[in-house]
């Protein structure tokens, strides 16, 4: 059984709207043959008569009302779906999925997003807590479409990954231990430490970091959220390692940021899959550049 056309819905509401074939094939620029053609198709189909004519008028008739009332909304339906898909071709709308450490997400990409907000807000970006590597399978299987990345990574085939943002590690410490002004790995390792698993990128940069001065340290506990490593190294529970991460909030008085000596920075990556992007992703990454250091 063949399916009823658009096409020839339409051509049925133009001549009701209008009450004339040949007014409806000017409407629709059409041949008058052809508007005739799309009505007796449609009768055909639903084995009916759809329009009757009197007087010069046509008009529908009980069945081609009711017709006429589904074809409107099918009609409106289909409009609504092709503006919506325009909209996200032309990056006016769109859905951006993106992933990203908890860091990432609470102290950089907040601002990206209050960029998009002024100038793309129809973009809604779907924000998910992933770790460099979940971000990079992610992106292989299609479920993502933007990545942060701790570096070094290696992309893979059909992903590529720029560099983002180098930001310094620094120790936060009690502020009861009194730390000295640049905290080595000798000072450190012989204290309480909280640091991220041994899954991420921060964890292997300090294990290599303390491993240059001949240290192995044990940490008394593995997070990997930011916030509340902090919170524990607030109550005194140990002290920590984490990128500065641009933050420019006030810090908790019973915490002492230092540098350290030797110096020690996280870099950052954006990933994505390789070759051209939608818009909406295009505007996202676009919002992400400007926060490039």
């Amino acid at each position: 059984m063949r399916e009823i056309s658009l096409d020839r819905l339409r051509t049925l509401v133009v001549i009701a709207d209008h009450g004339s074939f040949a007014d409806a094939a000017r409407q629709l620029n059409l041949a008058p043959p052809t508007i005739s053609l799309h009505v007796a198709e449609l009768e055909a189909r639903v084995g009916a008569a759809l329009l009757t004519r009197t007087r010069g008028q046509v008009r529908p008739t009980v069945i081609g009302e009711t017709l006429l009332v589904r074809a409107r909304r099918l009609l409106a339906d289909a409009d609504q779906a092709l503006d919506e898909v325009r909209r996200q071709v032309e990056g006016l709308s769109g859905r951006v999925r993106l992933g990203a450490s908890t860091g990432a997400i609470a102290h950089l990409l907040p601002q990206a997003l209050e960029t998009l907000r002024v100038d793309h807000p129809g973009i809604d970006v779907q924000v998910q807590v992933l770790t460099s590597q979940a971000s990079l399978a992610r992106l292989r299987e299609g479920s993502l479409d933007i990545g942060l990345v701790a570096l070094p990574q290696v992309a893979g085939k059909g992903l590529r990954v720029t560099p983002w943002r180098r930001d310094p590690i620094m120790a936060y410490v009690p502020a009861d231990w009194q730390p000295p002004a640049r905290v080595t790995p000798a000072w450190l390792a012989g204290r309480a430490l909280i640091l991220n698993d041994s899954s991420t990128q921060l964890s292997r940069v300090t294990a290599e970091w303390f491993a240059a001065a001949g240290l192995y340290p044990e940490a008394r506990i593995e997070l990997n959220y930011n916030d509340a490593i902090k919170s524990l190294v607030a109550a005194g529970y140990g002290a920590t390692l984490l990128p500065q991460e641009g933050e420019v909030q006030a810090h908790d008085p019973r915490i002492v940021r230092r540098a350290l000596r030797p110096g020690l920075w996280r870099q950052l990556g954006v990933a994505c899959r390789d070759g051209e992007v939608e818009r909406a992703t295009g505007f996202v990454l676009e919002a992400l550049a400007r926060l490039r250091q």
